[in-house]
């Protein structure tokens, strides 16, 4: 940072609401569901990470599966790549935005962004910089990043595109050809995403299924056809394309679906009519 300039904070937009707004209680809830988890027999070295991003009580137990895979471990870079749900100043569609501000603050401190690499990252893609946004799908999934992996630098992305529409997964390419010619050893790819969001339980599993299927499978390319002709859902879908494309150029030739749930398992509301979403934890592997 130049001398002058005011290091800026993005302070939390739901901490007290989506997870608990103490140090304490915080650090206690994702140790309970890292402690539920185990680490998985993988297929492999970990490239990148699948997690849910709903409030703790409902998806908390799905992304503590995800990152008991990296408790401990030794990544000192983190590129957390997750849908932008609501529009803010600066957004646009088809833009790949970037938090202004120089760290994410949670109750277990403050996460620095990673500005050198935003900047070389900026070099290949198109950055749009935004600020003071209220995104949940990124921030969700810091504490739980906090507590496995103690310090990292963080390279935040909200990807504003639609899998469906024209030009998009070219660009979603694009990005991940920069993000695999610009990693580095130690860094890990974490996806946002929540699966399907439909008005019935039994729509949800069946819908799910499939896509689990193909992220077993790790079948990219029908995972992209699927989500670009809603046959499967998933809000952060343009994270999973870039992240498992970029994971692909990196040698990733495996994936394990870790956890599966929704909300209507959480809740045990599963009549018919019932609105539900999913939520998966998985692995991507080399």
């Amino acid at each position: 940072m130049a001398l002058g300039e005011r290091f800026t904070l993005r302070p939390s937009a739901i901490a007290g609401a989506w997870y608990p707004g103490s140090a304490p209680a915080l650090r206690r809830a994702v140790e309970e569901y890292l402690g539920q988890a185990s680490r998985a027999e993988l297929p492999g070295e970990l490239l990148a990470l699948v997690s849910p991003h709903a409030g703790y009580a409902y998806s908390g137990p799905t992304a503590g599966h995800a990152f008991a895979q990296v408790r401990g471990a030794a990544f000192e870079r983190v590129i957390l790549l997750g849908p932008l749900h609501r529009p803010i100043r600066g957004s646009a569609v088809g833009s790949f935005m970037v938090p202004a501000e120089d760290a994410y603050s949670t109750p277990l401190g403050d996460v620095p962004l990673d500005r050198a690499f935003i900047a070389r990252l900026g070099a290949e893609v198109e950055l749009t910089p935004v600020r003071r946004d209220e995104e949940h799908a990124l921030e969700i999934e810091l504490p739980f990043l906090q507590v496995a992996l103690g310090s990292f630098a963080l390279v935040p992305m909200m990807l504003g595109d639609y899998i469906g529409t024209r030009g998009t997964v070219e660009r979603l390419e694009r990005l991940a050809h920069a993000l695999a010619a610009l990693w580095e050893p130690g860094t890990l790819i974490v996806v946002s995403t929540d699966l399907s969001h439909l008005d019935d339980y039994a729509d949800v599993v069946r819908t799910d299924r499939r896509l689990l299927d193909l992220v077993q499978a790790f079948d990219v390319a029908g995972l992209i056809a699927a989500l670009a002709r809603e046959q499967v859902q998933a809000c952060g879908a343009s994270g999973l394309v870039a992240a498992f494309r970029a994971a692909q150029q990196l040698g990733a030739t495996a994936a394990r679906v870790l956890h599966y749930t929704n909300s209507g398992d959480v809740t045990g509301r599963r009549a018919a009519g019932v609105y539900t979403v999913g939520y998966m934890a998985a692995a991507v592997c080399r």
